[in-house]
């Protein structure tokens, strides 16, 4: 017997009803972002190497999927480099493209390749796949979605308050309550590094403080220390470790930690106009809170860095982030061209919502009324019917062959269709149809023109 085929591990096969509900998140978040006044684009789901490369740190490198040569890959590597059998250095011989990790840098390439065509500021939207070499468990996959949406070409910290509107307004309308969008700037980061000393460690800082909700403090603490950050430093930073309370407590503290940086304390005045901002205007359900251990690790954010939690008590890791990069197109050659942009992460959302019930039990109806076969004549005469539903955006569709009708009944029921027609010899002579609707039993007798009024 042949061995049953499977999939790569961290990527999954969607149902019908799983794709159903996808979709209803998609077309939520892509209706906001068009409200928003952002337009779509798409990009190749591979790049070459070197557009990916070096953009992400050293642990993103990583994660990168690497694509084969085509041909005789091996035909390009020098005999030595071969016999050392080392991969990382052979790797650049064997691979020039490489699967998209997220779709911001690609963005970036693209704002680039394309500047004499965009009106700036530009606001894009991107829905597609990414892939991630990560180690897979609940909530991360290596294949899976991300939904952006980015402004290029604007210093306007207004960009920043929209886009806290803009995570409100889609997880508003998700009825996803309790989502708490968290908020820090890398100059902030900067300004820390710069009072411990350890400017030249900016990125093996933050790498680990980022990590602080997952490995905890004195985790933290020793792993700064094996990247050089001294003790008197660390314990500088002790008030990070425990800081709380509302968001103007927060700066208040942040002010007197950074009073000696200039980079600093142009990160609290810029976190300050975010949050004035969002307090004039409000927000629907979520929640706008500061964390200065905020990181994501990332090399290219500048100023502002977003991470959205979802609701206390469900275990999630963030179900969206994001931030400004003042200089990610300078690395593709167009200079001075500041950016800002979020992210949302499909696969998690869709597990929030399932793990919490919020899902309209309507979206996975795919079909309203099914026709019962009962043979070759009634199955013309329900084609025809079918042809005028469908015409005014009803879903039908015939059973396509002539089985008991319990099985057709049955058929029905497990896809949960909600209404049956059947249109036997003495429907056909009375020009009439038999509608059942199958949640409450009942039946009556229609016209074409009453069974469209009722399945309108």
């Amino acid at each position: 017997m042949a061995q049953k085929p499977s999939i790569p591990k961290g990527t999954r096969d969607f149902n019908p009803q799983e794709v159903a509900k996808r979709n209803y998140i998609f077309n939520t978040i892509r209706t906001k972002f068009e409200i928003f006044g952002f337009q779509p684009i798409e990009t190749p789901s591979f790049e070459n190497s070197d557009t990916l490369m070096g953009k992400y740190g050293e642990e993103g490198d990583r994660l990168i999927f690497k694509i084969l040569n085509s041909g005789d890959y091996l035909s390009k590597v020098n005999e030595d480099l071969y016999t050392s059998k080392d991969s990382n250095k052979m790797t650049s011989s064997l691979s020039e493209k490489a699967l998209r990790y997220d779709l911001t840098v690609p963005f970036a390439r693209y704002v680039v390749q394309h500047q004499n065509e965009i009106d700036f500021p530009f606001k894009r939207y991107q829905i597609q796949p990414v892939w991630r070499a990560d180690r897979p468990q609940k909530g991360r996959f290596r294949e899976f979605y991300q939904c952006d949406a980015d402004v290029v070409g604007s210093n306007s910290l207004w960009q920043e308050v929209e886009f806290v509107q803009l995570y409100d307004a889609v997880f508003s309308a998700l009825k996803l309550e309790g989502v708490t969008i968290k908020i820090n700037n890398r100059k902030i980061l900067s300004g820390i590094a710069e009072v411990i000393g350890a400017q030249d460690k900016l990125i093996d800082f933050t790498v680990a403080l980022d990590k602080l909700d997952k490995i905890g403090e004195e985790k933290v603490k020793d792993e700064m220390r094996s990247k050089g950050i001294s003790e008197e430093g660390i314990t500088t930073l002790q008030p990070l470790f425990t800081l709380k309370g509302d968001f103007g407590n927060q700066i208040a503290e942040l002010k007197t930690i950074l009073k000696t940086s200039e980079e600093g304390k142009k990160g609290i005045e810029e976190l300050e106009f975010i949050n004035t901002g969002i307090a004039t205007l409000g927000l629907k359900t979520a929640t706008l809170q500061l964390d200065v251990t905020l990181a994501r690790g990332l090399n290219y954010y500048t100023g502002a860095i977003f991470e959205v939690a979802a609701p206390e008590g469900v275990h999630m890791g963030s179900i969206g982030g994001g931030g400004r990069y003042d200089d990610l197109t300078g690395i593709f050659g167009l200079k001075d061209m500041s950016g800002v942009g979020v992210s949302f992460g499909l696969d998690r959302i869709a597990l929030v919502l399932e793990d919490l019930g919020l899902f309209p039990e309507t979206i996975t109806n795919t079909v309203k009324v099914l026709f019962i076969n009962f043979g070759e004549a009634e199955a013309i005469a329900s084609m025809k019917a079918i042809k005028s539903l469908r015409d005014v955006g009803v879903s039908a569709e015939l059973f396509p062959d002539n089985k008991k009708t319990i099985k057709q009944f049955n058929y029905a029921n497990k896809r949960n269709i909600p209404f049956v027609i059947l249109l036997g010899e003495s429907e056909m002579a009375s020009n009439t149809f038999t509608l059942k609707n199958m949640g409450t039993g009942d039946q009556q007798e229609v016209t074409l023109e009453e069974l469209i009024d009722v399945l309108i």
